[in-house]
């Protein structure tokens, strides 16, 4: 039986060459947030909004055509980040 991750790391790779990192509990929620938000507004210069769970009283805005990739990750309980 294959291992679900308890949570989605998710790499936004920006135009400018800076790259930030938010978590997401479930790939649907991952999913949801990237069509419903960033996809329509690909090329837009607007901001739209990342949504930070964990962290309280902290947000991010982003443009989406600054987004030039994404990344995402499956992080497992049992995962030992390396430094």
């Amino acid at each position: 039986m294959p291992r679900t991750p308890d949570e989605y790391a998710v790499h936004l790779f920006l135009s400018s060459g800076h790259r930030e990192e938010v978590r997401f509990a479930t790939i649907q929620e991952f999913q949801k947030w990237y069509s419903g938000e960033l996809m329509p507004k690909a090329t837009s210069q607007d901001f739209i909004s990342v949504p930070i769970k964990n962290i309280q009283g902290e947000y991010m805005v982003v443009r989406p055509s600054s987004v030039t990739a994404i990344r995402v990750e499956p992080i497992f309980g049992g995962s030992v980040e390396r430094f």
